[in-house]
């Protein structure tokens, strides 16, 4: 099987990306789309995080139980969006018009490939060395790196989002990052028609 978009990432940019594009599934353009998210969630920064400033979520509200929180909120309204758990991607590697995206137990293939991992190193997936470079939002102490991108856009069918793609390690800035690119690879499947997803009462 070749999905349609695979997300390498299970943080708060990931999931939002996810949870956006699964939205979609009433819509015509999205209908049929395959959407995978690799969670690779024990390098989450969410771990040890406590969230008092976020519009939506209750003071005291613990990263680690948004995690949870997010991945019931994945499979109990979009269970069309595959989950996959415990791998951890070794390599991306561009392969007839598509990617081979390699993990420590598998081997996937998709269209559109979304990194959507924490900024920190070591970073080792193979066939992205490339594209690594200094965090420009950052503080330089820290030496945190970033995917080079085109607001979001790595090249054709590769997307970063989240603190990888030079954004700053703020909840609501990695959820917005996250939604964005899901927006972008929603009005791409709609012949590029500007493509937003809202629920209304």
């Amino acid at each position: 099987m070749i999905f349609d978009v695979l997300i390498i990432g299970g943080g708060v940019a990931g999931m939002q990306c996810a949870l956006v594009l699964g939205s979609a599934k009433s819509k015509e353009f999205a209908a049929n789309k395959k959407i995978a998210i690799i969670l690779h969630q024990r390098a989450s920064h969410l771990e040890n995080a406590l969230f008092n400033n976020v519009l939506g979520l209750k003071p005291k509200t613990l990263g680690k139980d948004v995690l949870n929180e997010g991945k019931e909120h994945l499979a109990s309204l979009y269970p069309h969006v595959s989950q996959i758990e415990n791998e951890k991607v070794l390599s991306v590697l561009n392969e007839d018009n598509k990617y081979k995206i390699t993990t420590n137990k598998e081997t996937y293939f998709s269209k559109n490939v979304i990194v959507a991992l924490n900024y920190s190193k070591p970073f080792a997936i193979k066939g992205l060395e490339e594209y690594i470079e200094l965090h420009k939002r950052a503080n330089p102490e820290k030496d945190r790196i970033q995917l080079k991108n085109n607001n979001h856009l790595i090249k054709k069918g590769l997307y970063c989002c989240g603190t990888i793609a030079g954004w700053r390690s703020q909840f609501s800035i990695a959820a917005g990052s996250g939604a964005s690119v899901a927006t972008d690879i929603l009005t791409l499947w709609n012949n590029n028609k500007p493509t937003k997803i809202h629920d209304k009462v």
